[in-house]
């Protein structure tokens, strides 16, 4: 809506200016505030059952989407040159553009999508088993049975016809409003959850800004009064214990 808008009062400006039209009607106009969707990423278990439900050709997929935070054409477009096992890491500086399920490559979303993720102990395992079962000396990591190029529509299915993910999802018992970007949101939520701060999730997911990261992650960190009573909790518990002036100070 707001891009629209932004048109539309450059058209009528330009028009006053041709002297097509004596004065823009878009003045003083303020567009409705739209209430972005609050992000409730999956638990564990969920990731578990749906790990469990996807066809095993895309379990290391979907082990991937969880473990890394990468957007779906992003894993789409891995390769194996991509990969460091030695330095455990993934170099994400592209997605695919799947044309004819075949591959092609078009820059990141953002300059700040390219990005170097650290790869754990499960997603380095799950590659591992992947490639020995599927051995390639290059191109893509991750494809379709027959050996072509992933695309969304393939995952999620369109009309009739339902996509490998969606059946997999509904399997699991999750909702179709679930996609693969919910496992983008479940690696966010395990970063936070373990104390990681926002200019390291930022970082991870390959963020544009900090205010990016708290617009849409911000209320999964603990609550700041909360989290004050928690380290004061924390780092007073042997003056509490020990001082017994601290003792008679409490007592009303």
């Amino acid at each position: 809506m707001t891009k629209t808008y932004s048109f539309l009062a450059t058209m009528m400006k330009a028009a006053v200016r041709d002297g097509l039209i004596a004065k823009t009607p878009c003045v003083d106009i303020h567009l409705p505030k739209i209430a972005k969707k609050r992000v409730v990423p999956l638990t564990v278990e969920q990731v578990a059952k749906l790990l469990e439900a996807v066809p095993e050709k895309y379990r290391p997929l979907i082990h991937f989407f969880a473990g890394t935070g990468a957007r779906a054409r992003e894993a789409f477009g891995v390769t194996l040159d991509r990969v460091d096992f030695l330095r455990r890491h993934v170099t994400i500086d592209r997605q695919l553009a799947t044309r004819n399920g075949e591959a092609a490559w078009k820059a990141p979303k953002t300059a700040s999508s390219v990005r170097t993720v650290p790869l754990d102990d499960g997603v380095l395992e799950a590659l591992s088993r992947h490639l020995a079962a599927n051995p390639r000396t290059s191109g893509l990591i991750f494809t379709t049975p027959d050996g072509k190029a992933l695309d969304v529509t393939r995952a999620y299915g369109g009309g009739p016809k339902v996509g490998w993910f969606r059946k997999a999802a509904r399997s699991a018992g999750l909702s179709d409003e679930i996609t693969l970007h919910d496992l983008r949101h479940f690696y966010a939520s395990l970063l936070i959850r373990n104390g990681a701060n926002v200019e390291l999730v930022q970082a991870r997911l390959g963020h544009k800004s900090a205010t990016e990261t708290l617009d849409t992650y911000g209320h999964l960190w603990p609550d700041a009064d909360e989290q004050t009573r928690n380290i004061l909790n924390e780092a007073l518990t042997g003056l509490r214990q020990g001082d017994s002036k601290l003792r008679v100070l409490e007592t009303p």
